[in-house]
């Protein structure tokens, strides 16, 4: 059965009118304003990043011009962590993406976070490239869990040290060996999909042999035998 013009009416429909709407949107505007609106949206579809200044902070976030045009920027879009005072931004050039655009509003919204999303995102798998299972690291515990502690490296990254790879003894609670804050230094067990398992105990394990390792060197100057013989050699015995 052969399709017809009248099978896709719905859809016909549909498009005819997001086509008025956006015309309508734009009937408002300058010549030159339009071209301004497509320029941002082809940024927004691109995800085109461009550095603004902080003009201004508001409530709830803060103010940036892109092409002329006011562009609003949530506190929550300005970085990856929470930010207590916005006024730190203030002046500051910044990296954005446009985020969002309502042409009828003459509404812009810009966003950082994830442009440093992405850029932490590299740093880790740049970091992740060097590690190697067996290597030694050093780090701070930054949150302890039931089933174990998760430890900042002095590289940024995480890793987890499983509740049976902190202490030879056998532990109720990761408290019982480790606390928040803690320095630790523990071995790289595991790399896998981007995530580290370390072990305190693995680390122990090789030290202690070695502690527990008694020298016993022998001058090469002297020989040991053990037969009978030499034994009783130099033993001199009464007639």
């Amino acid at each position: 059965m052969s399709e017809t013009m009248k099978d896709y009416e719905n859809e016909l429909e549909v498009s005819y009118q997001q086509m008025e709407e956006k015309q309508s949107m734009f009937d408002s505007l300058s010549e030159e304003e339009q071209a301004v609106w497509e320029e941002l949206k082809q940024m927004k579809d691109d995800k085109t990043e461009v550095e603004v200044k902080i003009k201004e902070i508001v409530k709830g976030g803060a103010v940036a011009y892109l092409n002329e045009v006011r562009g609003f920027i949530p506190a929550s879009k300005l970085s990856l962590n929470y930010v207590e005072d916005l006024n730190e931004f203030q002046g500051k050039n910044i990296k954005v993406r446009v985020l969002e655009i309502e042409v009828e509003n003459k509404r812009l919204i810009l966003s950082a976070r994830e442009i440093l999303k992405e850029a932490e995102a590299a740093k880790k798998q740049e970091e992740l490239g060097k590690m190697e299972v067996g290597m030694v690291v050093n780090g701070v515990v930054e949150t302890i869990q039931p089933y174990g502690a998760f430890v900042k490296l002095e590289n940024g990254l995480s890793g987890l040290i499983h509740i049976s790879q902190i202490s030879n003894r056998r532990l109720k609670t990761v408290q019982e060996a480790l606390n928040l804050g803690d320095e630790v230094t523990a071995k790289i067990t595991k790399i896998q999909d981007g995530k580290l398992s370390l072990s305190i105990k693995a680390l122990n394990d090789n030290m202690e042999p070695q502690d527990q390792e008694i020298d016993y060197e022998i001058p090469k100057s002297q020989q040991l035998t053990t037969s009978l013989g030499s034994l009783f050699a130099n033993i001199k015995l009464d007639d």
